[in-house]
């Protein structure tokens, strides 16, 4: 046993440690509380530069609008042109001091003088003056800092500038159908793609509006509402309307200057809600940049006030705590490298009710004498010790109890769904025979294609609990019948590619569990490989070992090291443990362990890496579960599949089994 200095040494540094964590810990608060505080800072400059850049695109979107109208015949729109080009070129002489903007103005505005001459001359075209401006608009909008600002984890803010961005979407939508049909409305009809172009245009402000009331606040959903509730927009929804039934090019009676008061309205209407919320933003960061003030003072002075304490509570307790700390560490040994892992091993171990499984020793509170030693407060440890020990064994025997009753209520669940299918593909399968309309076949087949993949994914749910018997089968089945029957459970049916299977007969008591481990593979590679990308199912039969393998490869993503690793630990364990562990993208995979498991002892499934990019399956079926083939020199009817060379290049058995297999038969099968 350490003598006292010895212990009063230990004790000195086992009390320094955490003081100095918490002080590292302050540290890392103040310095968040920092951040935080600069974060808002930057936001609140932030959202005044995002008012600033649409006030400008206000004004280029009325200008955009009017100079459609003039180019489409309506010389009334000169004189608030001319007043319209002032107040943007007031707006652009304010945005010289922003760097970001002025690189936009310069690439994108640098042909505005000469867009307006054009439009004056009347030699400008229509279209691509409006293309102009709008690309202007867009670029002014993409630069808007309001789509790059960090929020933190401020939900209100975070909300407050999204609803800031998508209603600049949608205001930028509604000023370009004005400016779009007030060229249209000026002419008398549409042209070209204008039609389509109004189309789109409204399909964005409908998308950016949806969005916009997911996030805004009800006062600014009250503010939206009454914008597009007053009598312009009214008469603009109906002018839209009018204008819908022009498609086919036929001629259009309706006022320009009409069309754009109205609309000039409503653009200005958004406009006004669009200050509002970023006024709402802005006294928002301002909000969180004087909350973030006072809550890095009050941290500075916390942090001081606890480190002068804590150090104090330290040579106090350095003190008081060396005489019985012998006695106490002996005990927590003992209960953590003996005691409670036995308890909690005959606990999980048992299949008796967990809570009658605790002894009285086990259940037993109160501390050692010895560990007294004058001092309360160890006593108190101890005590505190020994509640803990009795509160994790109530928590191991919960646990079993837990695992047992969800396992129960999965079997219980699958059995239903089970019986439920059932009864589901029986109907749609006399359906499927009284029915003669091939357009309602056709939706019964998808239907029954649904409801197979729902009893696969019914019977799931028993493998992973343990308690799903095999379907029965009364016979033996061909392997190319096996594959089409996984083909048959998954949802992207249509992309797999049966290649070449060599003769085989799967014996009756295993078809059904080969089926749905094949299905659980090939719905992984669909569901990890692109769209245009077909899933390959090969099959072969190895002479030396007496096996027989089916591949299944996809060209898709992949999977990483380590992922592959949990993978194959899952391909290979049947304990609970892995279904209580195991995170649900892996649940999968977890499932082809179980049925590789029931298969028997042979049965076994690797991962490999496709060349090229993606994974491929290997599924080994022993001799013992595989029967004599009826007549091996009949090959498969469909015709050759074609070359993959990717299957050529995969490890050793893969590769070599898919090369006898294409080389013993020529011909393969295609879904």
């Amino acid at each position: 046993m350490p003598g006292w200095r010895s212990i009063r040494g230990r004790v000195a540094v086992v009390i320094t440690v955490p003081i100095c964590l918490l002080l590292a810990v302050a540290g890392l608060a103040v310095n968040g509380r920092a951040e935080a505080l600069g974060d808002a800072r930057t936001t609140r400059a932030e959202v005044g530069l995002s008012l600033r850049i649409q006030a400008l695109v206000h004004q280029l979107q009325r200008e955009r609008g009017l100079t459609n109208g003039l180019l489409g015949g309506e010389t009334e729109f000169r004189p608030p042109l001319s007043a319209t080009r002032k107040r943007v070129d007031t707006a652009l002489r304010g945005m010289r001091s922003e760097s970001a903007v002025e690189d936009v103005v310069q690439r994108h505005l640098r042909r505005l003088a000469g867009i307006r001459a054009a439009a004056d001359r009347g030699t400008a075209g229509q279209a691509a003056t409006l293309t102009f401006y709008t690309g202007a608009v867009n670029a002014l909008n993409a630069v808007d800092p309001v789509a790059e600002t960090a929020t933190g984890a401020d939900r209100q803010l975070r909300d407050g500038l999204a609803a800031l961005r998508e209603l600049a979407a949608a205001k930028e939508s509604v000023a370009l159908e004005r400016g779009l049909l007030n060229g249209v409305f000026a002419q008398g009809a549409f042209h070209g793609r204008a039609y389509i172009d109004f189309t789109e245009v409204r399909a964005t402000r409908v998308a950016a509006l949806a969005r916009f009331r997911q996030v805004a606040t009800a006062p600014q959903h009250a503010a939206l509402e009454k914008a597009f509730a007053t009598e312009d927009a009214e008469r603009a929804t109906a002018y839209e309307k009018h204008a819908e039934g022009a498609a086919d090019g036929s001629p259009l009676r309706a006022d320009a200057r009409t069309w754009w008061d109205a609309m000039t309205v409503l653009v200005d209407d958004l406009y006004a809600v669009q200050q509002s919320v970023g006024d709402d933003v802005r006294d928002r960061a301002d909000r969180l940049s004087h909350d973030a003030e006072l809550a890095l003072a009050a941290y500075l002075v916390a942090g001081t006030l606890i480190a002068a304490l804590v150090a104090g509570l330290a040579a106090v307790a350095s003190r008081s705590l060396t005489r019985p700390l012998r006695g106490l560490a002996e005990t927590a040994h003992d209960v953590a490298r003996r005691r409670l892992p036995a308890a909690v091993a005959r606990i999980q171990q048992s299949p008796q009710d967990p809570a009658q499984l605790l002894t009285p020793e086990d259940a037993q509170d109160t501390p050692d004498a010895r560990l007294l030693g004058g001092a309360a407060e160890i006593a108190e440890v101890a005590a505190s010790l020994q509640q803990v020990e009795h509160t994790a064994l109530q928590l191991a025997a919960q646990q079993a109890g837990l695992r047992r009753n969800t396992t129960e209520s999965l079997a219980n669940l699958g059995r239903r769904n089970q019986s439920l299918l059932r009864r589901q593909l029986s109907l749609i399968t006399r359906l499927e025979r009284q029915e003669l309309d091939p357009d309602a076949l056709a939706e019964l087949f998808e239907l029954d294609h649904l409801a197979t993949r729902m009893r696969r994914n019914a019977e799931s749910l028993l493998v992973l609990a343990g308690q799903n018997p095999p379907r029965p089968t009364a016979a033996p089945a061909d392997g190319l019948e096996v594959v089409q029957s996984a083909v048959a459970e998954v949802e992207q049916y249509r992309r797999v590619l049966i290649a070449t299977v060599e003769p085989v007969r799967v014996r009756g008591h295993a078809v059904a569990d080969v089926a749905h481990l094949l299905a659980e593979l090939i719905e992984n590679g669909l569901n990890f490989s692109p769209p245009t990308e077909p899933v390959e199912v090969h099959g072969w039969y190895d002479n030396e070992d007496d096996t027989y393998s089916f591949g299944v490869v996809d060209h898709g993503i992949g999977m990483s090291e380590a992922d592959k690793a949990r993978a194959g630990a899952l391909l290979s364990d049947s304990g609970e443990e892995a279904l209580v562990a195991a995170p649900t993208r892996f649940l999968g995979h977890l499932v082809v362990g179980r049925l590789a498991h029931r298969l028997g002892e042979g049965a076994q499934v690797h991962l490999f890496d496709t060349p090229g990019g993606g994974l491929s399956a290997l599924l080994v079926l022993p001799g013992r579960l595989l029967a004599p083939v009826e007549d091996p020199s009949t090959p498969p009817p469909p015709p050759p599949a074609p070359a993959r060379p990717a299957v050529s290049s995969l490890l050793n058995g893969f590769r070599a089994g898919v090369a006898r297999a294409e080389a013993r038969n020529p011909q393969g099968a295609s879904s």
